[in-house]
């Protein structure tokens, strides 16, 4: 009998490869941008908000002061740094997720990444920082926190 999960454990064994790859994709297009700060929050956070003010405003005196600003890439906080990221004119980083409902990098980011593997684009987040800094968010920010703090 031909079951499913036997296809799967032949396509398995080759996901090991595309893994690999994406982690040296990785560490070869960003071996260059220390020292980073890598910036955590919601990608709810509206523009309005002091919250986003705040983050672009901490991002950008990071950055004045000769760190790179490194986020996930998408809207809210991370929209946010990378803006002050940008205007202060260093290399402001999206790491971005390929995402069933089609999740573009934010226009501030001057440098981005595409991941498959959300764990992946996690430690290229934490790999290059050399500080973090904590935005409120969601579960996926308590994620992050928890990942960084272990």
């Amino acid at each position: 009998m031909d079951y499913e999960i036997n296809d799967m454990g032949k396509e398995e064994s080759w996901r090991m490869f595309r893994i690999i790859g994406e982690l040296v994709e990785g560490f070869d297009n960003l071996a260059d941008i220390l020292p980073a700060v890598t910036i955590y929050g919601s990608a709810r956070l509206k523009t309005d908000t002091t919250f986003y003010e705040q983050c672009e405003e901490t991002a950008y005196l990071l950055g004045k002061a000769g760190f790179s600003i490194m986020t996930g890439g998408g809207p809210g906080v991370m929209e946010a740094a990378n803006k002050g990221g940008a205007r202060a004119g260093v290399k402001s980083i999206g790491l971005n997720i390929k995402l069933p409902s089609e999740q573009v990098c934010n226009i501030y980011a001057n440098r981005t990444m595409t991941f498959n593997h959300f764990f992946v684009r996690k430690v290229m987040l934490a790999k290059y920082a050399t500080a973090f800094v904590i935005m409120p968010g969601g579960l996926g920010t308590l994620d992050e926190l928890t990942e960084v703090l272990s």
